[in-house]
């Protein structure tokens, strides 16, 4: 079972309340956000783009802008090297989009998953030069490129390096870390520690996007504003696919971007959205993350991400809406093929003595390697603990990893680095590449020193309010909304109740997946509380806890004597123009 947590941050919410119009419940939440000084809270309710970072704060970006000025003024030819990932694609696009509207030569390349893997490699850079490529500027990649950069200087290109990933690092004899970066013309990444841009939680595709306003002051482009406009969609798309924590500036790039997403001009947008049913509907971070996004990563992970940066390029809206279609049928495919690899990962830990691990190394040969990032996050929810899956790829095993708070992911991996050919990433997730021979040892070492203790391994819901469900209005469900964008960071509050009556219920959906219920609270007021967690596990909660009469009782409508606590969300339920009001129940446990 879950840890329940409850958030006790202290500030007085009655004058926060008045001060700002809102329920004091919301003035809790917000301070349960470490979000505390007037002016931070004004920025949390209320902040505009005008209340975002400067570009001109990021170390080297105004050296790389006038780079690319020069180039674009002789007329060279610049290539945009990307990633396959939702915020490779807006990173390209980005770049590409912005460079053309400047009037440069351009073009991007999107590395094949397969058969080039993560970021540039050689023979794309030997590739360039005999195309006759001048500059290389690459996004979500290039910051553990040394190698690579140093051979495109060798041949005498100018490079220069977005990206957002940790920059690599050495462990000198005294225990310092020296950091590694590329040595490229300009290197643009938040994380270098010379770096003075406050906040480093942007993702790849906002870092280009950063980039291209400055590149825009200094060619006095026409057109300008629009075009930032338009290309903040994809700036916010992005922080929501890579998932970036929504605080800081994220939540306002992410605030308005979901705004320009419905109303954008760019076909292939407006075809993506349409062919998955959301055109007219009000769009969240849900959508981009869980049902647009992943469309986007299909492509890349099944065949290439071209096709998805081709879709938003196009000034065809047949070929647009054709491009669409062909990237939710491949995420559709993707999405039986992960749940198989989920499965067969899951059997692989209870059959052998994986299940012992603190770090779960799991080596799937025949798994599609593009789908290891992916059963890496689910096994990760499965067991909370951080897991690798590796697959067999054309040049030895290739895998992904998920990790979880405790653990960060990219420094333990660069402790055992010597039994790699390739690695990167951050805190929570990261990839590599070795040989097979050292997969064991690599499981080994991960585990002797991964310093976690059993705690860390219990998953905690952070109550924000325990609060009764008789305080719930609609007006204040409506407030919740200024909270918004919901996300990794930003959490969907939730609040908790001792001791609910549960009536009656029934169990709904095409697979019997969910579970409405009329539950009543301590002060005998009756509500509507909806289920969509494990059914199977619920079940079994309620027939050992309180045994197999009770459980039928409840689902036949008599009193079932079933009384447990909740943790649970409001929400109103719009049907046929009515509101309706209704718990959604996160969680559980045994009642007093």
């Amino acid at each position: 079972m879950a840890k329940w947590m409850v958030s006790a941050k202290k500030a007085d919410f009655t004058m926060i309340a008045k001060q700002f119009g809102i329920d004091p419940v919301i003035a809790r939440i917000i301070r349960n956000r470490d979000i505390v000084e007037t002016e931070e809270i004004e920025r949390f309710l209320h902040g505009t783009m005008e209340d975002v970072h400067s570009p001109y704060l990021l170390k080297d970006v105004e050296k790389a802008a006038d780079i690319l000025c020069g180039k674009i003024a002789q007329g060279k030819h610049i290539r945009v090297v990307g990633d396959y990932d939702i915020d490779g694609v807006c990173a390209s696009y980005i770049l590409l989009a912005g460079l053309m509207g400047c009037g440069a030569r351009a073009d991007v390349v999107i590395p094949h998953r397969i058969h080039d893997g993560y970021g540039m490699n050689n023979h794309m850079i030997a590739e360039a030069y005999e195309a006759g490529i001048d500059t290389v500027l690459t996004c979500d990649n290039g910051i553990a490129a040394g190698e690579q950069v140093s051979y495109a200087k060798s041949l005498g290109m100018t490079v220069v390096v977005t990206d957002h990933h940790e920059v690599p690092y050495e462990i000198s004899e005294d225990g310092s870390r020296r950091e590694c970066p590329p040595l490229a013309d300009a290197v643009v990444d938040p994380k270098q520690e010379a770096c003075a841009y406050p906040f480093e939680g942007i993702c790849g595709a906002v870092v280009a996007y950063k980039l291209i306003q400055v590149l825009f002051d200094k060619t006095g482009c026409d057109g300008a504003k629009d075009m930032l406009k338009e290309l903040l969609a994809f700036a916010a798309f992005a922080t929501v696919g890579d998932v970036m924590e929504l605080v800081d500036e994220n939540r306002i790039i992410v605030k308005y971007g979901l705004r320009q997403i419905a109303d954008s001009d760019n076909l292939g947008m407006q075809a993506l959205v349409a062919v998955n049913g959301l055109k007219d509907k009000p769009l969240s971070a849900y959508h981009i993350g869980f049902v647009l996004g992943p469309c986007l990563n299909a492509t890349g992970r099944l065949d290439t991400a071209q096709r998805a940066l081709r879709m938003f390029m196009t000034d065809d809206r047949g070929e647009a809406v054709s491009i669409a279609g062909e990237l939710k049928e491949l995420n559709d495919s993707r999405k039986s093929m992960t749940l198989q690899g989920t499965e067969q990962a899951a059997e692989m830990v209870e059959k052998s003595t994986l299940r012992e691990d603190r770090v779960l190394v799991i080596y799937l040969p025949e798994c599609h390697e593009s789908l290891a990032g992916i059963i890496a996050g689910r096994i990760r929810e499965r067991y909370q603990k951080p897991v690798f899956v590796l697959t067999n790829s054309e040049d030895g095993v290739k895998g992904s990893g998920r990790s979880i708070e405790a653990y960060h992911m990219y420094d333990k991996m660069s402790e055992c680095k010597e039994l790699y050919t390739k690695y990167g990433g951050h805190k929570m997730a990261a990839g590599v590449s070795m040989p097979e021979e050292n997969v064991d040892k690599f499981r080994a070492y991960l585990n002797e020193h991964c310093g976690l203790v059993p705690e860390d391994f219990v998953e905690k819901i952070h109550i924000d309010v325990p609060m009764p469900m008789s305080y719930v209005t609609a007006d204040f469900v409506r407030q919740l909304s200024v909270l918004e964008p919901f996300g990794n960071g930003n959490p969907k509050p939730v609040f908790a109740q001792k001791n609910v009556r549960f009536i009656r219920g029934k169990i709904l959906g095409k697979n019997s997946n969910v579970g409405k219920y009329t539950v009543e609270d301590e002060a005998g007021r009756q509500f509507e509380m909806i289920y969509f967690g494990d059914m199977a596990s619920w079940h079994e909660f309620l027939t050992q806890t309180f045994g197999r009469e009770a459980y039928d009782r409840l689902y036949r409508g008599g009193n079932s004597g079933i009384r447990i606590h909740v943790v649970y969300y409001p929400e109103l339920d719009v049907y046929q123009g009515r509101e309706r009001m209704q718990m959604v129940m996160q969680d559980y446990c045994k009642g007093d």
